[in-house]
């Protein structure tokens, strides 16, 4: 129909907009970034809070902050941006030492001050609410103090403070978000409220088959059985029209792009650079396992989009440009 024709529309400006700032990033030294990090961060947390201000609210949730035709979503520009952060917080070079310092880091160095930075964001989207972005915010800060060689022991000690303040945090969430978490250990408490949307899914997913149903032919997305099915459910609906033989396709695809940004950072001398490839390819990375695995019903639904594929201008133009910085620094590794 009609709001079909509107997104394809939409969506197709968007991939042309992020196609552009592709080509752009690509071309711009990513060392600059450096210099830029700490105006990133600070214009990435005032839009956090501009959506509380200016936010416009949809389906219950005030995420987005409109920008004439575009609404912007700040939680995908912060993805990028802590990436970017972290990046250059844990690659300070010192000038007796050109090597890492995160070894001689102390713990407040070099887990509670990056913590705090991080925090802050993860603070703000928990109360727009949107759970899911806060949890990536998290992973992409466990896997930066990992990649940055930060003591063991900080990291499970990390981990296990995570553990202990849980049951705090349950008490925090918002009802339909435990509603979620009990749905997700069984959708079958609720299956026409928070357990339908994964039951649907799963539906989508198995009715597939091998071959797929064919090019919009799937029936639980274009009999809009499925909710949300060109957002966060974009990959059921894929498996229900090209089957099991296509989502094999879609994820070989993905798995060369995870593993050229891997190697990337692998062949780049300079640790801020390095640091940032393997950021920007966790960041996807997690992103696209967690969006499959809430598909698939093997994780809590949360709204995190599948790179590249799901609905929605932010999530596009932010991994493009993502991306673009990857083929920006795998075009300067020659240089260090």
């Amino acid at each position: 129909g009609c709001l079909w024709g509107d997104i394809y529309k939409r969506q197709a400006i968007w991939a042309l907009i992020g196609l552009v700032f592709f080509i752009i990033m690509s071309n711009f030294n990513y060392r600059r970034l450096w210099d830029m990090t700490y105006v990133l961060y600070l214009l990435a947390v005032g839009l956090l809070i501009m959506v509380f201000v200016l936010g416009i609210v949809r389906l219950g949730a005030q995420r987005w902050i409109k920008l004439s035709w575009f609404n912007l979503q700040p939680s995908e520009v912060i993805k990028l941006t802590i990436v970017i952060f972290l990046a250059r917080y844990f690659s300070l070079k010192s000038s007796d030492n050109v090597f890492l310092s995160t070894n001689r880091l102390g713990i407040a160095r070099g887990l509670l001050i990056p913590f705090i930075f991080v925090a802050v964001p993860m603070f703000l989207i928990i109360e727009q609410p949107d759970l899911g972005s806060a949890i990536m915010l998290l992973f992409i800060f466990m896997v930066m103090l990992y990649l940055s060689g930060v003591r063991m022991r900080y990291l499970i000690g990390f981990v296990v403070m995570g553990f202990a303040v849980a049951p705090v945090f349950w008490h925090m969430l918002r009802d339909y978000q435990k509603d979620r978490l009990m749905v997700f250990l069984n959708p079958n408490i609720d299956p026409l409220g928070a357990g339908y949307t994964i039951i649907q899914s799963k539906i989508a997913i198995g009715s597939g088959g091998i071959f797929g149903k064919g090019w919009l032919s799937g029936t639980q997305s274009q009999l809009h059985f499925l909710p949300e099915s060109h957002t966060d459910f974009v990959f059921a609906t894929f498996a229900e029209e090209w089957g099991f033989l296509g989502c094999i396709v879609l994820l070989a695809l993905y798995f060369m792009l995870l593993r050229k940004g891997v190697s990337i950072a692998l062949g780049t001398k300079d640790q801020f650079g390095r640091l940032l490839a393997y950021g920007i390819s966790f960041m996807l990375g997690i992103q696209i396992l967690i969006n499959l695995a809430m598909n698939m019903g093997l994780a809590p639904v949360v709204g995190i989009p599948l790179p590249l594929m799901s609905y929605g201008g932010s999530s596009m133009v932010v991994t493009f440009i993502a991306l673009g910085i990857l083929v920006n620094i795998d075009k300067r590794r020659s240089v260090f």
